[in-house]
Protein backbone atom coordinates (compact mmCIF):
# COMPACT_ATOMS: atom_id res chain seq x y z
CA UNK A 1 0.00 0.00 0.00
CA UNK A 2 1.06 3.55 -0.84
CA UNK A 3 0.96 5.63 1.84
CA UNK A 4 2.55 9.03 0.41
CA UNK A 5 2.13 10.53 -2.75
CA UNK A 6 3.68 13.64 -4.19
CA UNK A 7 0.55 15.75 -6.40
CA UNK A 8 2.41 17.02 -8.71
CA UNK A 9 0.69 19.89 -11.33
CA UNK A 10 1.82 18.94 -14.68
CA UNK A 11 1.06 22.74 -15.42
CA UNK A 12 -0.16 25.84 -13.62
CA UNK A 13 -3.67 25.89 -12.78
CA UNK A 14 -4.73 22.56 -12.59
CA UNK A 15 -6.45 22.25 -9.94
CA UNK A 16 -3.88 20.44 -7.97
CA UNK A 17 -4.19 22.03 -4.31
CA UNK A 18 -7.93 21.66 -4.55
CA UNK A 19 -7.78 17.91 -5.71
CA UNK A 20 -5.36 17.33 -2.77
CA UNK A 21 -8.36 18.76 -0.22
CA UNK A 22 -10.97 16.58 -1.93
CA UNK A 23 -9.18 13.33 -1.95
CA UNK A 24 -7.72 14.20 1.75
CA UNK A 25 -11.41 14.88 2.92
CA UNK A 26 -12.63 11.51 1.08
CA UNK A 27 -9.68 9.37 2.71
CA UNK A 28 -10.80 10.55 6.13
CA UNK A 29 -14.31 9.38 5.38
CA UNK A 30 -13.14 6.36 5.38
CA UNK A 31 -11.61 6.96 8.89
CA UNK A 32 -8.45 7.50 7.41
CA UNK A 33 -5.71 10.24 9.22
CA UNK A 34 -4.65 12.27 6.20
CA UNK A 35 -1.94 15.48 6.00
CA UNK A 36 -1.49 17.67 3.27
CA UNK A 37 1.75 19.40 2.87
CA UNK A 38 2.47 22.77 0.58
CA UNK A 39 5.24 22.32 -1.68
CA UNK A 40 3.59 25.28 -4.06
CA UNK A 41 5.27 27.79 -2.27
CA UNK A 42 4.82 30.20 -5.01
CA UNK A 43 1.10 30.37 -4.67
CA UNK A 44 0.40 29.49 -1.03
CA UNK A 45 -3.01 28.11 -2.23
CA UNK A 46 -3.35 25.50 0.32
CA UNK A 47 -3.40 28.68 2.51
CA UNK A 48 -6.54 29.61 1.67
CA UNK A 49 -8.49 26.51 2.91
CA UNK A 50 -7.48 27.57 6.61
CA UNK A 51 -10.38 29.14 8.27
CA UNK A 52 -8.52 31.03 10.91
CA UNK A 53 -5.09 32.29 11.65
CA UNK A 54 -1.43 30.89 10.39
CA UNK A 55 0.95 31.35 13.05
CA UNK A 56 3.72 29.15 11.92
CA UNK A 57 3.55 27.75 8.34
CA UNK A 58 5.75 25.28 6.42
CA UNK A 59 8.70 27.49 5.37
CA UNK A 60 9.49 28.06 9.44
CA UNK A 61 9.88 23.92 9.75
CA UNK A 62 12.45 24.41 6.88
CA UNK A 63 14.63 27.26 8.24
CA UNK A 64 14.60 26.27 12.27
CA UNK A 65 17.36 24.07 12.08
CA UNK A 66 16.84 20.27 11.96
CA UNK A 67 12.99 18.54 12.04
CA UNK A 68 13.44 16.49 15.08
CA UNK A 69 11.88 13.05 15.19
CA UNK A 70 9.72 13.87 18.17
CA UNK A 71 7.52 15.87 15.82
CA UNK A 72 7.10 18.94 18.18
CA UNK A 73 8.07 20.83 15.37
CA UNK A 74 5.74 19.50 12.78
CA UNK A 75 2.19 19.94 15.18
CA UNK A 76 3.60 23.51 15.34
CA UNK A 77 2.44 23.97 11.56
CA UNK A 78 -0.35 21.72 11.61
CA UNK A 79 -3.89 23.21 11.13
CA UNK A 80 -6.91 20.87 11.18
CA UNK A 81 -9.40 21.67 8.83
CA UNK A 82 -12.86 21.21 10.17
CA UNK A 83 -14.43 18.39 8.33
CA UNK A 84 -16.75 16.87 9.77
CA UNK A 85 -15.72 13.30 9.14
CA UNK A 86 -14.12 9.90 11.04
CA UNK A 87 -10.59 10.66 10.41
CA UNK A 88 -8.49 14.03 10.52
CA UNK A 89 -7.54 15.95 7.98
CA UNK A 90 -4.34 18.30 8.73
CA UNK A 91 -2.81 21.14 6.67
CA UNK A 92 0.73 22.13 6.91
CA UNK A 93 0.47 25.54 4.32
CA UNK A 94 3.00 27.68 3.24
CA UNK A 95 1.89 31.45 4.14
CA UNK A 96 5.28 33.34 4.23
CA UNK A 97 7.05 36.61 2.55
CA UNK A 98 9.01 36.19 0.00
CA UNK A 99 12.30 36.91 1.75
CA UNK A 100 11.23 33.48 3.56
CA UNK A 101 10.43 31.62 0.65
CA UNK A 102 13.67 32.41 -0.87
CA UNK A 103 15.85 30.85 1.96
CA UNK A 104 13.10 27.77 2.32
CA UNK A 105 14.06 26.49 -1.79
CA UNK A 106 18.00 25.82 -0.87
CA UNK A 107 19.46 22.95 -1.29
CA UNK A 108 19.35 21.97 2.68
CA UNK A 109 16.05 23.86 2.76
CA UNK A 110 15.29 21.08 0.50
CA UNK A 111 16.38 17.99 2.23
CA UNK A 112 14.68 19.10 5.32
CA UNK A 113 11.55 19.24 3.71
CA UNK A 114 12.01 15.10 3.02
CA UNK A 115 12.43 14.93 6.86
CA UNK A 116 9.57 16.10 6.87
CA UNK A 117 7.86 14.22 5.32
CA UNK A 118 8.97 11.26 6.44
CA UNK A 119 8.18 12.42 9.99
CA UNK A 120 4.85 13.30 8.81
CA UNK A 121 4.25 9.38 7.63
CA UNK A 122 4.94 8.05 11.03
CA UNK A 123 2.36 9.65 12.40
CA UNK A 124 -0.36 9.71 9.51
CA UNK A 125 -2.09 7.10 7.27
CA UNK A 126 -1.67 9.42 4.54
CA UNK A 127 0.66 12.23 3.33
CA UNK A 128 -0.49 14.23 -0.08
CA UNK A 129 2.35 16.68 -1.25
CA UNK A 130 0.55 19.70 -2.96
CA UNK A 131 3.16 19.84 -5.47
CA UNK A 132 3.98 22.98 -8.52
CA UNK A 133 5.44 21.77 -11.99
CA UNK A 134 8.80 20.43 -11.07
CA UNK A 135 11.42 23.64 -11.29
CA UNK A 136 12.37 24.20 -7.77
CA UNK A 137 14.08 22.49 -5.13
CA UNK A 138 11.20 21.96 -3.01
CA UNK A 139 9.22 20.14 -6.00
CA UNK A 140 12.40 17.64 -6.23
CA UNK A 141 12.33 17.10 -2.54
CA UNK A 142 8.72 16.23 -2.83
CA UNK A 143 8.74 14.09 -5.55
CA UNK A 144 11.90 11.82 -3.46
CA UNK A 145 10.37 11.63 -0.54
CA UNK A 146 7.33 10.53 -1.84
CA UNK A 147 6.11 6.26 -2.17
CA UNK A 148 4.40 7.20 -5.53
CA UNK A 149 3.71 10.32 -8.00
CA UNK A 150 0.29 11.30 -9.43
CA UNK A 151 0.21 13.76 -11.92
CA UNK A 152 -2.31 16.45 -12.37
CA UNK A 153 -3.15 17.82 -15.50
CA UNK A 154 -6.59 19.85 -16.72
CA UNK A 155 -8.73 17.32 -19.14
CA UNK A 156 -7.79 19.49 -22.56
CA UNK A 157 -5.21 19.29 -25.37
CA UNK A 158 -2.85 21.68 -23.23
CA UNK A 159 -3.29 19.24 -20.18
CA UNK A 160 -2.33 16.31 -22.65
CA UNK A 161 0.69 18.36 -23.85
CA UNK A 162 1.70 19.44 -20.36
CA UNK A 163 2.02 15.56 -18.93
CA UNK A 164 4.19 14.71 -21.84
CA UNK A 165 6.50 18.05 -20.82
CA UNK A 166 6.30 16.46 -16.89
CA UNK A 167 6.78 13.41 -18.00
CA UNK A 168 10.36 14.12 -19.20
CA UNK A 169 11.04 16.55 -16.55
CA UNK A 170 10.56 13.67 -13.61
CA UNK A 171 12.59 11.00 -15.98
CA UNK A 172 15.61 13.38 -15.87
CA UNK A 173 14.77 13.23 -12.06
CA UNK A 174 15.39 9.33 -12.89
CA UNK A 175 11.63 8.32 -11.70
CA UNK A 176 8.28 8.63 -13.32
CA UNK A 177 4.50 9.02 -12.69
CA UNK A 178 2.80 6.07 -10.89
CA UNK A 179 -0.77 7.69 -11.92
CA UNK A 180 -2.13 10.22 -14.03
CA UNK A 181 -5.39 12.27 -12.93
CA UNK A 182 -7.09 14.10 -15.53
CA UNK A 183 -9.00 17.10 -13.68
CA UNK A 184 -12.46 18.64 -14.13
CA UNK A 185 -13.17 16.49 -17.17
CA UNK A 186 -17.00 16.43 -18.60
CA UNK A 187 -19.92 14.74 -17.01
CA UNK A 188 -19.47 12.33 -19.83
CA UNK A 189 -15.75 10.99 -19.50
CA UNK A 190 -14.76 12.27 -22.79
CA UNK A 191 -11.62 14.32 -22.59
CA UNK A 192 -8.48 14.83 -24.20
CA UNK A 193 -6.55 12.58 -21.72
CA UNK A 194 -8.64 9.24 -22.56
CA UNK A 195 -5.57 7.20 -21.60
CA UNK A 196 -5.42 8.47 -18.05
CA UNK A 197 -7.70 8.32 -14.49
CA UNK A 198 -10.42 11.48 -14.59
CA UNK A 199 -12.23 13.35 -12.07
CA UNK A 200 -15.02 15.49 -12.87
CA UNK A 201 -15.94 19.15 -12.36
CA UNK A 202 -17.50 20.26 -9.27
CA UNK A 203 -20.47 22.52 -8.29
CA UNK A 204 -18.71 23.61 -5.33
CA UNK A 205 -16.08 26.18 -6.45
CA UNK A 206 -15.14 28.50 -3.63
CA UNK A 207 -12.11 27.34 -1.59
CA UNK A 208 -14.38 28.60 1.58
CA UNK A 209 -16.99 25.64 0.63
CA UNK A 210 -14.42 23.04 0.15
CA UNK A 211 -14.13 20.27 -0.15
CA UNK A 212 -17.39 19.10 -1.83
CA UNK A 213 -17.44 15.68 -0.36
CA UNK A 214 -17.89 16.73 3.44
CA UNK A 215 -19.37 16.84 5.60
CA UNK A 216 -21.81 14.90 2.94
CA UNK A 217 -20.98 12.89 -0.24
CA UNK A 218 -22.46 14.23 -3.55
CA UNK A 219 -23.66 11.85 -6.27
CA UNK A 220 -21.20 12.43 -8.79
CA UNK A 221 -18.15 14.15 -7.79
CA UNK A 222 -17.54 12.42 -4.46
CA UNK A 223 -17.50 8.30 -5.88
CA UNK A 224 -14.76 9.80 -8.62
CA UNK A 225 -12.96 11.51 -5.72
CA UNK A 226 -12.73 8.22 -3.99
CA UNK A 227 -11.54 5.60 -6.60
CA UNK A 228 -8.69 8.32 -7.58
CA UNK A 229 -7.84 7.89 -4.26
CA UNK A 230 -8.08 3.73 -3.85
CA UNK A 231 -6.11 3.51 -7.61
CA UNK A 232 -3.24 6.59 -6.09
CA UNK A 233 -2.80 4.79 -2.88
CA UNK A 234 -3.75 1.41 -3.64
CA UNK A 235 -6.09 0.79 -1.01
CA UNK A 236 -9.81 -0.18 -0.73
CA UNK A 237 -12.10 2.68 0.74
CA UNK A 238 -15.36 1.40 2.82
CA UNK A 239 -17.80 4.25 1.74
CA UNK A 240 -20.93 4.76 1.52
CA UNK A 241 -22.31 6.96 -1.24
CA UNK A 242 -26.17 8.20 -1.62
CA UNK A 243 -28.25 5.27 -3.69
CA UNK A 244 -28.70 8.02 -6.35
CA UNK A 245 -24.88 8.03 -7.31
CA UNK A 246 -25.48 4.98 -8.75
CA UNK A 247 -27.61 6.53 -11.64
CA UNK A 248 -25.55 9.76 -12.20
CA UNK A 249 -22.16 7.96 -12.37
CA UNK A 250 -20.70 5.23 -14.13
CA UNK A 251 -16.94 4.49 -12.79
CA UNK A 252 -16.01 3.10 -15.83
CA UNK A 253 -16.63 6.55 -17.67
CA UNK A 254 -13.76 8.07 -15.43
CA UNK A 255 -11.54 4.57 -15.48
CA UNK A 256 -8.68 4.96 -18.10
CA UNK A 257 -9.76 3.45 -21.04
CA UNK A 258 -6.76 0.06 -20.38
CA UNK A 259 -9.24 -0.69 -17.69
CA UNK A 260 -12.66 0.12 -18.19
Amino acid sequence: MKRTTAFVGATGGAGTTRLCIELGAILTHAGRDVAILDAAFATQGLARHIPGRIDTDLTALLLDGEIDSDEDKLNEALIDHPVETPGRLALCPVYAPFERLARAKTVEAAKRFETLVETASNRFDYILIDTPPIAANQAVAAVNAADSIALIAPASRCGSDAVQAMRGRLADLGTSADTVIANRAGADGDHQLTDELAIPSSETTSAENAPASAPNLDTSFSPAVALAAEIVFDTSLDIEFPEDSLLDIDPNDYLPESLS
